[in-house]
């Protein structure tokens, strides 16, 4: 960057984050860990007996976008759907214990929560076993979450649609976001699946990895630093967005801005990179959150750099809270 943000001036953002309403629409899942150890191969078949020693659930997909909000002292609004199984009773109990507003989940008797199961010995995933439906929402279910929208945007200072490719954002409900927050004035970012990339036009801000933006943007990926910045020009004048903030891994972030040639680029903050689950939801929970008090946009990209930086040195699904991020800071 050219001019970074001074750390004073982050500090300040950061402190605007508490009590903060965001808005969170997408496809909520339950992931669910099975740990343990491997020390024999069953009599019974050529796989390996998981010895189980913890076991536990916790708020996946766009469910960690919320988690990652409340960590950060906002209060995050869930609209999403969920099955009338124990799978959703469980994670309207996990988002209730951290803060987050359910009213907005629907229950649809005709499909099963989402569940990730994964069985792990040591650090190492054994299998995962999936309970899904892709099947787009019923024009029901999609009525019942436009209505909690209708409700939570009275009082909402941004949105975060987060696509995992589940059937929660339909053609109409994305448009009709989208309508309501750019006639509200308030910031939506989109965190995409790759099928309905094109579908986001006209928000504030896409947060894609380099390997989504080249796919969602119709290309084979290319070498270089050039070939980045005419990828996310691309992207910025096909969704009419006002930026686009490409996650980089080692290479940091990429953030281009309506009416500018060329990126601000942030180098990534990471020390130690442990686990990079979940990252995404962090970069976007910041990036709106910081939006919402007040940030400009390559404000909140750093600020989300940073925050990014914590989260990938833990193990699994983590959140990076205000705390963390202010030591950091310099």
């Amino acid at each position: 960057m050219n001019q970074a943000p001074k750390a004073k001036r982050l500090k300040e953002i950061l402190k605007r984050f508490e009590g903060q309403e965001i808005i969170v629409v997408g496809d909520i899942m339950l992931d669910h860990f099975i740990k343990g150890s491997v020390s024999r191969i069953s009599p019974e078949a050529p796989v390996p007996v998981v010895a189980v020693s913890n076991e536990f659930f916790v708020a996946g997909g766009a469910g960690n976008v919320a988690v990652n909000l409340a960590a950060l002292g906002a209060k995050p609004v869930m609209i999403s759907v969920i099955g009338q199984d124990i799978g959703g009773q469980m994670l309207k109990g996990i988002l209730q214990s951290k803060g987050i507003a359910v009213y907005g989940l629907a229950e649809d008797k005709d499909r099963p929560t989402t569940q990730k199961i994964r069985v792990m010995a040591e650090q190492q995933q054994i299998v995962r076993f999936d309970r899904e439906s892709k099947k787009t929402i019923s024009r029901d279910i999609a009525d019942a979450c436009m209505k909690s929208f209708e409700l939570a945007i009275k009082t909402a200072k941004g949105v975060i649609l987060s696509d995992y490719g589940k059937g929660m954002l339909s053609d109409q409900n994305i448009k009709t976001i989208i309508d309501k927050c750019r006639k509200r004035k308030i910031p939506v970012c989109v965190d995409p699946k790759i099928d309905n990339f094109k579908k986001y036009k006209n928000i504030t801000c896409m947060t894609p990895n380099t390997k989504e933006a080249w796919e969602g943007a119709g290309e084979s990926p290319k070498a270089g630093e050039a070939a980045i910045v005419k990828l996310g020009n691309k992207i910025l004048k096909m969704l009419g967005a006002q930026s686009i903030l490409i996650t980089r891994s080692a290479d940091g972030m990429s953030l281009f801005e309506k009416g500018k040639k060329l990126p601000t680029t942030i180098p990534t903050m990471a020390r130690e990179v442990y686990d990079v689950t979940g990252a995404g939801d962090t970069v976007i929970s910041v990036f709106t959150l910081a939006l919402a008090a007040g940030a400009a946009l390559p404000e909140a990209a750093v600020l989300s750099n940073y925050a990014a930086g914590i989260v990938v040195g833990k193990s699994g699904t983590a959140t990076a809270t205000r705390k963390e991020i202010e030591g950091v800071l310099k």
